[in-house]
């Protein structure tokens, strides 16, 4: 990960932190003074142990450790939650330059829905028709998501609805790395703050960087994962779904939700 990202996820963090109240970071405390090392001839062979915290990939593992950990932070009140999900949208989304998604946008697409919703959608990113109005899942997949949506028993104004990433990537491709890690911290704040019951992931790429898989989505759909204490389940993506309409593909995304609506204590039809 570069520096770039780096100061930039430093900087969102920080200001996570202000939005949720903290109004000071302690100082950490002063480091052991460190003992002078006997010399070492240049003819000396120096011996290096290898170190067992550097068998796994550092970011991997810290990215799996955060996973794990359930919100600690207390839940807001309606009002709090909108109020917060505005502030971040208007002064930190809408004029982000973290990376060079902004070049060719016409708007940010942050996320819409209710603050309080139970279920919490999850895609990739933006498409033209989301690029012009500055909503998600507005264009032709988005009106299919409706559909299930309504066959749930729910409407859309009742869930929550976001992208890994807030700017559409040219030709619709699927994110790139740097960007997902320059935008994704904006998610996790919509997370923190919706606090829903249940995640449902559309598609491979926002699958994969929620639950930090390399797995099939075939391996991973229809299952129930864990996600700092919510409980994920991942689905095709309705771009997907459009371009291969196939009775098995509709009878396992609705297999998927089925396990959505009785989790959530919604009646599932047959």
């Amino acid at each position: 990960m570069s520096d770039t990202v780096v100061q930039a996820r430093l900087r969102l963090w920080l200001s996570a932190e202000r939005a949720m109240g903290s109004k000071w970071l302690p100082n950490p405390p002063e480091p052991p003074p460190i003992a002078s090392a006997p010399a070492v001839s240049a003819a000396t062979p120096v011996r290096m142990e290898k170190s067992a915290l550097f068998e796994q990939e550092p970011t991997a593992l810290s990215m799996a450790d955060v996973s794990s950990q359930p919100f600690s932070t207390p839940v807001l009140s309606t009002e709090q939650k909108t109020n917060r999900l505005a502030v971040i949208d208007r002064d930190r989304v809408k004029g982000c330059r973290l990376c060079r998604l902004c070049e060719k946008r016409t708007h940010t697409v942050f996320g819409e829905g209710d603050c309080d919703a139970k279920i919490f959608f999850i895609g990739e990113g933006p498409g033209e028709t989301e690029d012009l109005t500055g909503r998600p899942f507005v264009g032709k997949a988005g009106q299919l998501l409706d559909k299930m949506i309504v066959a749930m028993g729910l409407r859309r104004e009742q869930v929550y609805i976001a992208n890994i990433v807030k700017c559409r990537p040219p030709g619709n491709r699927a994110p790139a790395p740097d960007e997902i890690a320059a935008c994704t911290p904006y998610l996790l704040e919509q997370l923190e703050i919706v606090r829903p019951r249940v995640i449902v992931t559309l598609g491979l790429p926002a699958t994969r960087y929620m639950l930090q898989s390399s797995n099939s989505m075939g391996r991973l759909r229809g299952q129930w994962h864990l996600w700092r204490g919510i409980k994920l389940m991942p689905t095709f993506h309705p771009a997907f779904l459009l371009r291969s309409y196939t009775e098995e593909n509709r009878q396992m995304v609705w297999s998927d939700l089925k396990q959505v609506m009785t989790e959530i204590g919604l009646k599932a039809k047959k």
